[in-house]
C-alpha cells in the first residue's frame, strides 16, 4: 500500500504539463517523471518519427521501467498520452486544457509547424486527451483544469497540493 499518491498530468503538448507537474511535485515534495525525458535519456523508444518530429515511444518499455517506482508512491508522471499506462498506478489523473489561440502561440514559439502543429490544436478542439482519460481511468479520479495563464497554474498547483496533502491511501 502507497503512502503517497501517484498524478498522471496529462493534456496536447503546450498545455503546461512539466511547468505545472514539476511545480506541484516540488510543492508536495513528490517525484515528477518526465516522460519524454525518460524515452529519450534511457532509450525507451522505437526511433524517430520524422513526419511528428518526436521519438516512437515504446509503451511496454515505459511501464516496465516504471512498474517499482509507481508500486512505491508518490510519483507524479507528466505525458501527453494517457491510455498505455495501468489504472491501478495512478490516484488522480489531471488533464489540462488550453484555449485554441492560446495553444496555438505557445506551439508555434516552440517550433512546432505543419502537420504537427495542426494535430495537436485539432487534438485540443476535440478534447481527445480529455476523453482518452476519462475512457482509460475511473472517472472520479479524472479532473480537467484550466491552464490557459499564470494564474491558472498557480491555481491548478495550490488545488493539486492542497488535493495531495489531504489524500488518504485506501484499503
Amino acid at each position: 500500500m502507497r503512502s503517497k499518491p501517484n498524478i498522471l498530468f496529462t493534456g496536447t503538448p503546450g498545455t503546461g504539463k512539466t511547468t505545472t507537474s514539476a511545480a506541484v511535485a516540488e510543492a508536495a515534495n513528490l517525484r515528477h517523471i518526465n516522460i519524454g525525458e525518460l524515452v529519450k535519456d534511457k532509450k525507451l523508444h522505437d526511433g524517430w518519427d520524422d513526419q511528428l518530429e518526436c521519438y516512437v515511444i515504446n509503451e511496454d518499455l515505459v511501464c516496465d521501467e516504471l512498474e517499482e517506482i509507481m508500486e512505491e508512491g508518490g510519483n507524479i508522471v507528466d505525458h501527453h498520452g494517457c491510455d498505455f499506462f495501468p489504472e491501478r498506478w495512478f490516484d488522480r489523473v489531471v488533464v489540462l486544457q488550453t484555449e485554441n489561440s492560446v495553444l496555438y502561440d505557445r506551439l508555434t514559439k516552440r517550433g512546432y509547424s505543419g502537420a504537427k502543429l495542426t494535430n495537436n490544436i485539432e487534438c485540443e478542439i476535440f478534447q481527445v486527451l480529455l476523453e482518452e482519460a476519462k475512457d482509460s481511468y475511473p472517472e472520479d479520479i479524472v479532473v480537467a483544469m484550466k491552464s490557459d495563464s499564470i494564474d491558472d497554474m498557480n491555481r491548478n498547483v495550490t488545488t493539486i497540493t492542497d488535493w495531495v496533502r489531504s489524500w488518504q491511501p485506501t484499503a
